[in-house]
């Protein structure tokens, strides 16, 4: 079965940049939502950004209209799942909303046809027991903008086929993507996972009046070389949406991914980021300008403690191995270096003092070193110095 007919369910940020790559791949594409007033705004905005990679000589000018040609729009799921070989739905994320799409997709595609989700943190399993295919659903994880994105998260869900799980990866090569297969289905995938994790552990940081908002993302820039603060980072995504995400990271791992409460507060305001022009930052001015003089009143080790002890889990949990690990956080998140490629050069050793220090201070089960760190550590594989760690030297 090759894939050439794909239907993308919603036509917001993610919809329309996924039906973009589609048919930039060669692929055809049927691009469904609600109303047309949606789907014309969509086609604008795919035309205007074919325009952006013609203006970079990343595709030929006559290609924007061979592409633009390939996609046809409907407000008719029915009517756009009948011949598929795929379905991408990314609408928002809602469990039922999924559920609902799923099963209607599921009693008109074709037998052989796979059925993907976008979603970032919602169970894959779950959504394809809406379906009488289980095994031909996968998550296919986009991040955000798909047309510029590197990164494709692959998600197997407890009954996902390999054959499944093999298509879904030469799909991710067709549209040439970085692709990470997530072996388990677990809230967050990969770079959610580690990211929330570090995030929740910046959040605290300032919520317990250990460091100021600017004090830790200058130390996140600046000592760590991330392109984004923690903070900056929180508005850039919408504190909405991250109170939404710790929510369900809490559900699956309790007090291990406990959340902060200083994000509440925020959205209980209404300040939700860039998006309402406030949030951690005042945004009615641009950008914010993070002060390098700053950087070293926080102390950035914490911060990679928090991501090594976060990969040690997935690495622990059997989801995926050190080396996906640091590709998915270098492609999905711009970081100069994965969080095990970190923790070798750092040290494991440093890495289970720093997270023993922060559990003797606050007693919080977010600190308790993973096991996997731990048995490194006693048999001595503490990093690039000892030739072994996550990694052999």
């Amino acid at each position: 079965m090759e894939v050439k007919k794909v239907a993308v369910i919603g036509a917001g940020t993610m919809g329309h940049g996924i039906a973009q790559i589609m048919a930039t791949a060669g692929l055809d594409v049927k691009l469904v939502d609600i109303s047309e007033e949606l789907l014309k705004k969509a086609l604008d905005k795919i035309r205007w950004s074919l325009q952006k990679f013609a203006e970079k000589k990343k595709i030929k000018p006559e290609e924007i209209d061979v592409i633009m040609g390939r996609i046809k729009t409907t407000t008719s799921l029915e009517e756009a799942c009948k011949d598929i070989d795929l379905m991408v739905e990314a609408v928002p994320e809602k469990m039922d909303l999924k559920k609902q799409i799923f099963s209607k997709a599921d009693q008109v595609a074709p037998p052989h046809a796979i059925l993907a989700t976008n979603t970032s943190s919602l169970s894959i399993t779950e959504i394809s027991e809406a379906t009488k295919r289980p095994d031909k659903v996968v998550g296919l994880h986009f991040f955000n903008p798909p047309q510029l994105m590197p990164l494709l998260e692959i998600v197997k869900g407890a009954h996902t086929s390999d054959e499944t799980l093999q298509k879904a990866v030469e799909v991710g090569k067709l549209l040439k993507k970085t692709v990470v297969v997530v072996r388990k289905d677990v809230r967050g995938f990969i770079v959610n996972g580690v990211l929330s994790a570090v995030m929740n552990e910046a959040f605290w940081a300032v919520y317990r009046g250990e460091a100021t908002i600017e004090e830790v993302d200058a130390a996140t820039k600046f000592k760590l070389g991330f392109p984004m603060g923690m903070f900056e980072l929180a508005d850039f995504v919408g504190l909405d949406i991250l109170a939404d995400v710790s929510k369900v990271m809490h559900e699956a791992f309790g007090e291990r991914a406990k959340p902060c409460p200083l994000i509440e507060e925020y959205v209980k305001r209404g300040e939700l980021g860039k998006k309402t022009g406030k949030g951690f930052y005042d945004w009615s001015k641009g950008r914010p300008v993070i002060k390098f003089q700053l950087a070293g009143k926080f102390d950035h080790r914490r911060l990679q403690a928090v991501a090594a002890n976060a990969a040690a889990w997935l690495i622990h949990d059997d989801v995926a191995d050190p080396k996906d690990i640091d590709t998915a956080m270098k492609f999905g998140t711009g970081w100069p270096q994965g969080p095990c490629e970190m923790a070798d050069k750092i040290g494991i050793d440093t890495v289970v003092n720093k997270l023993n220090e922060l559990y003797e201070k606050h007693k919080e089960e977010m600190y308790k070193p993973c096991p996997l760190l731990t048995e490194y550590v006693e048999k001595g594989w503490l990093g690039k110095k000892a030739k072994r760690g996550f990694y052999e030297y």
